[in-house]
C-alpha cells in the first residue's frame, strides 16, 4: 500500500468484519518530535492472544478472497522503516487497537493520502457503523463524529449524494485548516 489512508481503509474493513459498530481513528502529528501516529480503535469482538499472532503472519488471513494477510505486516514493516513501530492490541470482547508511529519527517515515511476519500468510502459503505476520526497537528485539530451528523442530518442518510459531497469537502478543508501533512 502506498498510502497511510489506504492501510486505515484496511484495518477499518477488519473492524467491521469483526462486528464493530464504533471505530475511533486518530491522526497526530507532533512536529517537534518528529512523531506521525495512526490509532484504528474499535469496540469489536477482539482477538485471543493466538489470533493477534496469526493476524501479525503475512501467511495467514481469514478472508475469502485472497489466501495471505499481509495488511498489517506491511504496516509493521512501513512503521518500522521510518525508526517507528506498529503494535496490536485486543481482548476477546474488548476489541482491538492498532497503533503505528512513524517518523512524521522521515524520508520513507509514506503519505496519509486521500484520507477524506478513504473516509468516505468508510461512512457511505458502511451507514450502520459510527466513526470518529480525529487529526491532530501540535495544538490544532480537526474532528469528525457520525453520531453527530447523523443525529443533525435525521432522516437524511450519509450516502445521500449531496451530504457525501459536503462530508468529502469539509474533511478536506478542516484538515487544510490544521496544516495535516497529507
Amino acid at each position: 500500500m502506498l498510502e497511510l489512508a489506504l492501510h486505515i481503509l484496511d484495518i477499518v474493513e477488519n473492524s467491521i468484519r469483526a462486528e464493530a459498530n464504533l471505530v475511533r481513528i486518530l491522526i497526530r502529528e507532533d512536529r517537534s518530535k518528529d512523531l506521525f501516529l495512526m490509532q484504528i480503535k474499535d469496540n469489536g469482538r477482539g482477538m485471543t492472544p493466538e489470533e493477534q499472532k496469526k493476524a501479525l503472519d503475512p501467511f495467514y488471513t481469514t478472508k475469502k478472497v485472497r489466501r495471505i494477510g499481509l495488511g498489517l505486516p506491511m504496516l509493521s514493516n512501513a512503521a518500522e522503516r521510518t525508526g517507528g513501530k506498529m503494535t496490536l492490541s485486543s481482548r476477546p470482547e474488548a476489541g482491538t487497537t492498532v497503533t503505528a508511529k512513524f517518523g512524521l519527517f522521515h524520508i520513507d515515511r509514506q503519505p496519509l493520502g486521500d484520507i477524506a476519500s478513504a473516509l468516505i468510502a468508510i461512512i457511505v459503505g458502511n451507514p450502520g457503523i459510527d466513526i470518529i476520526y480525529k487529526h491532530e497537528v501540535n495544538s490544532r485539530e480537526y474532528l469528525l463524529d457520525t453520531r453527530d451528523i447523523k443525529k443533525a442530518l435525521e432522516d437524511i442518510p450519509l450516502n445521500h449524494p449531496e451530504v457525501t459531497s459536503f462530508l468529502r469537502e469539509s474533511i478536506k478543508e478542516g484538515l487544510k485548516d490544521i496544516g495535516a501533512a497529507l
